[in-house]
């Protein structure tokens, strides 16, 4: 169960990524903070579930970090070291996309200047990061079954002849 609901989880966060990243009409502030807050409301359900050991949360730090990406301050050097700082799990490419696309809403936001996103990118020049911009959202992670030892020994199982296995010699 822990293992769909984490690729479940990270299906749902590929997805809304890259939804972000090709829509310019949803990189807003108001979308961070409807994303941050739907991600919460992902967050505490996976609590009352008892999932919050399954790996599901940890898939949607892109997505986390995308949404706050959109609600800090684009203006200053130090505003550009944070970013750099907190978005350790989106790749450079999608930092910049982001900031590129960014589309204030209301009157009180303003656009990001080329110059920010500039020094951002002179931030970031020493990271490497994969050249992708979008994420596989067909990924797929690998099934683990735990291994259960049964208390039968094989010297004691009877196997019936209907099964035509008389090939098959008790050792």
């Amino acid at each position: 169960v822990q293992q769909v609901f984490k690729q479940l989880f990270y299906m749902i966060n590929a997805v809304a990524l890259n939804n972000l990243l090709l829509r310019k009409d949803v990189c807003s502030w108001s979308t961070g903070m409807q994303l941050r807050f739907n991600i919460n409301q992902l967050e505490e359900w996976l609590r009352g579930k008892n999932l919050q050991q399954s790996g599901a949360a940890q898939t949607l730090e892109p997505l986390i970090q995308a949404a706050q990406l959109l609600q800090l301050k684009k203006k200053t050097s130090e505003d550009a070291e944070a970013i750099c700082s907190l978005c350790t799990s989106l790749t450079k490419q999608q930092i910049v996309k982001i900031l590129n696309l960014y589309t204030p809403m209301n009157e009180f936001e303003e656009r990001v200047t080329v110059a920010f996103i500039r020094d951002i990118q002179a931030h970031l020049q020493e990271r490497n990061d994969p050249p992708q911009l979008l994420l596989d959202f067909k990924h797929m992670f690998p099934v683990f079954f735990p291994f259960n030892p049964s208390s039968i020994t094989m010297d004691t199982i009877h196997l019936p002849a209907s099964l035509n296995l008389e090939f098959l010699n008790k050792v």
